[in-house]
């Protein structure tokens, strides 16, 4: 009796392995893989490089004192526009208390010599009346007098310049007056009536008073990864896009490429630049960011299928040509020569021929139920 219950245990056991292993069989060769179709067409196709960063005036100007003071009045802001000669702010001198005393000792030695030579000359003036001295010496005396008085001249408007920076006879070249040197808008204007400013010279930048730039003659500078930068030229056509204005692209000629790079973050980058074509009619801020797409290579009607439908091996590239879809898919394996790509499409050169099938990705079949599931359904009344 013992053995009869083992025998039917063993048994029992086996169909319990068995009957699984049985099923999953079953179903996996029952089971038929699908593969998207794909036809062979002909279009267009482009390789690009992009290359991130931002629009900026071609030449940004640093208005600069020529002599140090505290500004007293700004006559334009951020946003103007101005001419070349136009005012934008005013500096008062804050003399420099030798220079004062130097300018007033001076002074007063010219008008003490003028005085002189005014008597010598009336003393002269008298003696050739008389006929006593020949004109020869009469003119020295006149000359002399003329000199000095010059002199004084001279000294008053030193005097004055460096009291107030400005003096009668110079009045239109005051160093006071800061002037626009260029035709431009006004980006910045970094200071305030009351503050200090320093006069540009060999061991000082000097205050910045203004930064104008010719809004007409925008530029892209960005930067291209060191696996791109032998692809491209100088001349060569761009598009940009520029993150603040949506939906519009606009043309660029690149016109300088870094030859060296810096790296960042590990990368390699070299700075390009590109002159922009912004039309009159779009505004366009200094240093809105921007992306440039530059088109390295490109193939027109060409003939193309998915590149996720090619397969490459070592050297060769092949598909699956579609032999027959009903009532089971039937594929047969070709070897083709392929050319451009741009990631989503490759050309095909040569083995196939418009219009010709061949096998693409795999249908996931629970991905369509999971699609027909998620439909909606019209409420129940």
């Amino acid at each position: 009796m013992k053995k009869v219950l083992k025998i039917v245990l063993f048994i029992f056991l086996g169909l319990l392995v068995i009957i699984p292993i049985y099923l999953i069989i079953k179903n996996s060769m029952g089971k038929e893989t699908l593969y998207e179709v794909v036809v062979v067409e002909t279009s267009d196709i482009e390789n690009t490089s992009v290359a991130t960063g931002n629009v900026s005036p071609r030449d940004e100007i640093l208005i600069k004192p020529q002599i140090s003071g505290i500004i007293t009045e700004i006559r334009k802001e951020a946003g103007d526009f101005v001419k070349t000669g136009e005012v934008i702010a005013v500096v008062k001198v804050i003399p420099d208390v030798s220079q004062l005393n130097s300018a007033e000792s001076r002074v007063n030695l010219a008008k003490i010599n003028l005085n002189l030579e005014k008597t010598k000359y009336d003393r002269q003036r008298e003696l050739f009346e008389k006929g006593v001295i020949a004109k020869e010496e009469m003119d020295k005396s006149q000359a002399d007098y003329n000199n000095t008085r010059e002199e004084l001249r001279t000294a008053q408007d030193n005097l004055d310049i460096v009291k107030t920076g400005i003096s009668k006879s110079t009045a239109q070249y005051s160093n006071t007056q800061i002037r626009a040197t260029i035709d431009g808008m006004v980006l910045d204007v970094p200071v305030k009536v009351g503050n200090s400013v320093i006069q540009a010279n060999t061991f000082n930048d000097g205050t910045t008073i203004a930064t104008i730039a010719n809004m007409n003659d925008m530029i892209f500078i960005g930067k291209i990864d060191e696996t791109e930068v032998d692809r491209i030229h100088v001349n060569m056509p761009m598009k940009l896009t520029i993150g603040a204005i949506e939906n519009k692209k606009f043309d660029a000629n690149l016109e300088y490429i870094a030859p060296k790079g810096t790296e960042e973050s590990g990368a390699v980058l070299f700075e390009i630049k590109a002159a922009a074509r912004i039309p009159d009619s779009v505004y366009i801020r200094a240093g809105y960011s921007a992306n440039a797409e530059i088109v390295v290579a490109k193939a027109s009607q060409v003939l193309t299928i998915p590149e996720s439908s090619v397969t490459f091996s070592n050297d060769s590239a092949y598909v699956y040509v579609v032999k027959t879809e009903t009532p089971k898919q039937e594929f047969e394996k070709k070897l083709i020569n392929v050319g451009l790509s741009d990631g989503v499409k490759i050309e095909v050169k040569s083995g196939l021929n418009k219009g010709d099938k061949v096998r693409g990705n795999v249908i996931d079949p629970y991905a369509k139920k999971e699609e027909e599931g998620s439909g909606e359904h019209p409420p129940h009344e």
